[in-house]
């Protein structure tokens, strides 16, 4: 049987900017050692996973301006808690055992580094969201 931890760690990409240094909060190497590659592997997930939300309530993303799909963006990764929790499972997913636990001794600051690069990374990829419109209404 093959090893989970080294082929999940063979699998997420090299983040040449997301540096870990001595002088960085232990959270801080985590986020930038484990949570950024992990989120950077998930992204094409991610974003499936947000455009089947916006479908669930009917495309009124798709009517609104940019400003306010931003703000739909946060509110949706804040506010929903299904949603929220639904996206930290497919980050904590792919944790190693070790990952896990170190992520365990403080859930709730790495909790919100986490929600706060999604938000980042699907806010980024709005005009991908905008795409997916045309095939929607085809």
């Amino acid at each position: 049987m093959e090893n989970r931890e080294s082929n999940l760690l063979a699998i997420r990409p090299q983040l040449l900017n997301a540096r870990v240094s001595e002088n960085m909060s232990n959270d801080e190497q985590f986020q930038n050692r484990t949570i950024r590659p992990i989120i950077k592997l998930q992204g094409d997930l991610l974003l499936e996973v947000f455009k089947n939300y916006i479908k669930k309530r009917k495309n009124t993303f798709y009517e609104i301006s940019l400003e306010k799909r931003l703000a739909f963006i946060e509110n949706a990764i804040q506010k929903d808690m299904k949603f929220r929790n639904s996206l930290k499972g497919m980050v904590i997913g792919q944790f190693t055992v070790e990952e896990y636990l170190t992520y365990t001794q403080n859930s709730s600051s790495l909790n919100k580094r986490m929600m706060n690069i999604v938000k980042e990374r699907l806010q980024d990829n709005v005009q991908l969201l905008e795409s997916s419109l045309s095939v929607i209404s085809e």
